[in-house]
């Protein structure tokens, strides 16, 4: 599946900083989560800049392919922070219906 591909190349990148100890992915209820523990020294660093970070890793993951991300802060324990990170390739209409609807597949310019 190519969104295990992009969790797996996402949470490598989000590895390679400096700040964060270690991260990882925890799916509760079917909806993931991204846990990023941070060193103690650069909390204050990452509550300024994590979201940036997580952008950054995403858009590098995401890189020519056609999925979004969407990322909440949930809560933060001590040097633990939890986000409800989620990788999602968005609704297109794939036929035509017949209705002349605006966003018809067969209007669009290839």
């Amino acid at each position: 599946m190519e969104l295990e591909q992009i969790w797996d190349v996402f949470l490598e990148e989000l590895n390679k900083h400096d700040i964060v100890i270690c991260c990882f992915r925890k799916h509760v209820a079917g909806i993931p989560f991204l846990y990023v523990e941070v060193d103690p020294e650069h909390i204050s660093g990452w509550e300024e800049k994590g979201r940036s970070f997580i952008g950054v890793c995403s858009k590098i993951a995401m890189h020519k392919k056609k999925v979004t991300v969407e990322t909440h802060f949930v809560r933060r324990d001590k040097g633990l922070f939890v986000y409800r990170h989620r990788f999602y390739v968005p609704q297109e209409k794939m036929f035509c219906c017949g209705n002349l609807c605006d966003d018809c597949i067969r209007l669009r310019v290839k």
